[in-house]
């Protein structure tokens, strides 16, 4: 990985108030760590941090790093971390991991695809990206902005593992060789998707099937199935028809 200059300046604002207006000015809050120094708060101009992010394959930077005022001129060092805004994607924060150049570091980098798979454009598969970052070791001017796996050969059914990438010189791959990276998966069956769609939710079929029940025990008015009306009813009822039974005598004894 080529090394690319970046002027930084020592920072004194540590406050929450004070790094928002820092911020504001244009600049970055950032901070070295190291074996070789105690940690130590900086900023950087937004843009020129912007710029390099903007010309490199990935967040894996190595920088040549003035510090103004700084008894060393220079000090390589890896960007550690990037902290962005969530909404708009602007950069926060940055930490800076200083490095020796004989010293071989360890990190995390990005994994790309190129090419279409086989199974893919023929048999209808799907390309299944599983690990997005693969742990290497190397000496820093070693380290790879990304890894880049070809593809294109891949058929359905078939992967590619850890052990089968091919490290760039002088660099090491740290994982399990039979962890997957990629894989090109088969595709879902006609007949699977048509069944899915076509099959009732379990709350429908149990409301239809109670519906049913209910239609079938319910016995019609009248019939045998009905029950007995209570004692009290039995009563009142009798009562009522003796008491519509008095009326009309009454009323012939009136017109007499």
């Amino acid at each position: 990985m080529k090394s690319v200059a970046l002027k930084a300046y020592p920072r004194s604002q540590v406050q929450r108030a004070e790094v928002k207006k820092l911020r504001a000015s244009g600049r970055v809050p950032a901070t070295i760590y190291g074996r070789q120094a105690k940690p130590q708060n900086l900023e950087v101009v937004s843009k020129d941090f912007a710029d390099l992010l903007n010309h490199a394959a990935s967040e894996n930077l190595l920088v040549d790093l003035s510090v103004e005022n700084d008894a060393r001129s220079k000090r390589l060092a890896l960007v550690q971390e990037i902290q962005h805004h969530p909404l708009d994607g602007k950069v926060l924060h940055v930490d800076f991991h200083e490095v020796a150049e004989n010293e071989k570091v360890t990190v995390q980098v990005p994994v790309e695809t190129t090419g279409e798979p086989a199974g893919v454009k023929t048999g209808g598969g799907t390309l299944e990206h599983i690990l997005f970052k693969l742990k290497v070791r190397s000496l820093p001017k070693d380290l790879p902005e990304q890894i880049v796996l070809d593809v294109t050969a891949l058929e359905i059914g078939k992967s590619i593992h850890i052990g089968d990438i091919k490290a760039p010189e002088g660099v090491e791959i740290i994982g399990d060789k039979h962890i997957t990276v990629v894989a090109v998966a088969a595709p879902r069956a006609e007949e699977e998707v048509v069944a899915t769609a076509a099959a009732p939710a379990a709350g429908d079929v149990e409301m239809t099937k109670e519906k049913k029940e209910e239609g079938t025990d319910a016995a019609p008015a009248g019939k045998a199935g009905d029950k007995a009306p209570a004692k009290g009813d039995a009563k009142a009822a009798a009562a009522g028809d003796k008491k519509a039974e008095a009326k009309p005598e009454a009323k012939a004894e009136k017109k007499k």
